[in-house]
């Protein structure tokens, strides 16, 4: 269109537009959003001199230079030796030994949620796992219970996501300002979790405790390789904000989906099914069983490539930028999806199918680096991965070996490509305990 290029063809419908977009006009792809040079990388090749070779010339895009005002400059905002400093200073939290230690409280919260269920209950399963994630997320990062706060944080959170499409859209900061109920109920949100996530962190300075949780190690945390100063309070805010809403987030959606393809594919129920048997016998999984329980994760990292939780990124480029025949003028906006490279047929056989055993290590090694990247890459690549992925498989394997899970009739499956990829409406499933363990129970 004149004046205003692709950009309501663009937000009205980013994740179609992309597809439409990739499929057209091949691995570079050019568009502009009003005044703002756009452009869509869509080979794994070409996404990794982004993110790794060439990422000292990238910034962050204005989606997340928006998102400041939700998620203030925590890891995926910052930017320079900020974010460097940063990210040293939390790295300890995310220690493998660490991370073990959370292992028990991930399945300790997971057995506890589902273990509330009623057999032939219909449940919105999306609710229940952002609910669990939650409330896992403030037990490791807050060593705290959110009990009573569930329903409170969950629609503040709900409601700041909703926020991203009017966030990103052009000239929306001159929005902020006027009195709209939209902008009331962002501002009630956000003072929702400031409220929460500010208190906690007063009651654990004044005590000056270490508790093994991630919120001890922001805390007690020094900056050895600068000037050995600790974290502010508003650092620490940041920080914690913004692992509570992507850690919460993401792995909520990816245990929804994951869920959903299971219960579409019996075949496949079958085999985690007997791996549950066969690793854990009668008892629940621990992070001891991580390495044991291959074929689940496999199911997970078939998920996360079908229905990946981030599904899109963008980098901004600081100077001009060469891609081929093309020079990317600096300023630009570089796109590039998860969603779309990770269901391209040049690396992926069948790749609307979910087919789990394409995760052998074989087929794995074969392909390019960045066809799967659900966590991002390169030096700020997400930095709760291996907290995300035992997670992940703990709750998976919680939840498979207690409860068989059927779609609920009448149940549109659709997906929300916000700043996470969520179902649209919800995921209604009618549960049924296995036999072999309400005997046992």
């Amino acid at each position: 269109m004149p004046i205003f290029g692709s950009l309501f063809d663009f937000y009205s419908d980013m994740l179609g537009f992309m597809s439409k977009a990739s499929k057209e006009y091949g691995d570079v792809v050019y568009f502009r959003l009003f005044r703002q040079r756009a452009f869509l990388l869509n080979h794994p090749d070409l996404i990794k001199d982004v993110l790794v070779t060439h990422n000292r010339n990238f910034t962050k895009s204005r989606a997340l230079e928006r998102s400041k005002i939700i998620l203030g400059n925590g890891l995926i905002t910052s930017e320079g030796d900020y974010h460097l400093r940063q990210r040293r200073l939390a790295q300890p939290a995310f220690h493998h030994r660490r991370i073990l230690n959370y292992g028990r409280v991930m399945v300790d919260y997971a057995s506890k949620s589902c273990g509330q269920w009623q057999d032939g209950e219909t449940i919105d399963l999306h609710r229940e796992m952002m609910e669990v994630t939650l409330k896992i997320v403030a037990k490791t990062l807050y060593d705290t219970e959110v009990e009573s706060e569930t329903a409170e944080i969950s629609n503040a959170v709900g409601v700041l996501m909703g926020m991203f499409p009017r966030l990103i859209f052009p000239l929306s900061e001159y929005l902020d300002w006027l009195p709209l109920p939209v902008n009331k109920r962002f501002e009630k949100s956000r003072e929702v979790l400031d409220k929460i996530v500010y208190r906690i962190i007063e009651s654990r300075r004044r005590s000056g405790e270490d508790r093994g949780d991630l919120l001890s190690m922001f805390l007690l945390a020094q900056d050895e390789e600068g000037d050995n100063s600790i974290m502010t309070d508003l650092q620490v805010r940041d920080e914690v904000i913004t692992l509570f809403l992507a850690g919460h987030e993401t792995v909520a959606n990816a245990l929804t989906w994951t869920c959903f393809l299971i219960s579409q594919h019996p075949e496949t129920e079958k085999k985690i099914l007997k791996e549950l048997s066969d690793v854990l016998g009668n008892r629940s999984p621990g992070p001891e069983d991580m390495d044991n329980l291959t074929y689940t994760r496999m199911v997970l990292t078939e998920s996360m490539r079908l229905y990946p939780p981030v599904w899109t990124m963008a980098r901004r480029a600081i100077d001009d930028y060469k891609v081929g025949e093309y020079i990317l003028p600096s300023k630009s906006v570089i796109f590039f999806s998860q969603y779309l490279i990770q269901r391209d047929p040049r690396f992926y056989d069948a790749p609307d199918l979910f087919i789990p055993e394409r995760w052998t290590k074989d087929n794995e090694n074969s392909r390019p680096q960045y066809a799967y990247f659900p966590f991002g890459g390169g030096p700020r690549r997400c930095i709760g991965e291996q907290f995300a992925w035992m997670e992940g498989i703990l709750l998976l394997a919680t939840l498979v070996k207690r409860w068989k899970m059927n779609l609920a009739p009448g149940q549109r499956v659709e997906m929300n490509p916000l700043i996470t990829l969520r179902p649209k409406f919800g995921l209604k499933m009618i549960i049924e305990k296995r036999p072999e363990v309400s005997a046992k129970s």
